[in-house]
């Protein structure tokens, strides 16, 4: 079966999100009020320009010993970060971010972040296609189906 991004990997929301301006600190506490590994840079028209991971913090701020409350966002992010559309498919996406390394993608329309997806919620979402998959398989190979 087909699962497109949006509505069958995740659903549309408000989303984690902050301007360039913002200090790694308050990317860090946002992200934790959320519970969310990564935040969507978005310009003054809430366009996508970047995402901060987690990642991006512990190796670009914390590793380094620099201090989160100086640090800009801007200077840490992944600038125009790679974006699915609501309609691709869960294994192009998963396919995307294997290839690539990536953690967390945002899912845009007309430049807007709707939703963001991760290689957990793909993972997920292709294991259950995958066991029905063998389930049909099963099925057809065993005679609980097409009048074998």
């Amino acid at each position: 079966m087909y699962r497109k991004i949006v509505p069958d990997v995740v659903t549309e929301k408000s989303i984690c999100s902050l301007k360039k301006e913002a200090t790694a600190r308050e990317a860090a506490e946002n992200m934790a009020a959320a519970n969310c590994a990564a935040v969507i840079v978005v310009d003054d028209q809430s366009k996508i320009i970047g995402i901060l991971t987690e990642r991006d913090l512990s190796r670009k701020v914390v590793a380094n010993g620099s201090d989160s409350n100086t640090v800009l966002v801007s200077e840490i992010m992944t600038v125009n970060p790679d974006t699915l559309s609501p309609d691709d498919s869960a294994g192009d996406a998963l396919e995307l971010m294997s290839s690539r390394g990536y953690r967390h993608l945002p899912v845009a329309v007309d430049g807007k972040c709707v939703a963001v997806v991760s290689i957990r919620d793909l993972y997920s979402t292709v294991k259950e296609a995958l066991e029905e998959d063998i389930k049909e398989t099963e099925a057809f190979v065993f005679g609980d189906r097409y009048g074998a």
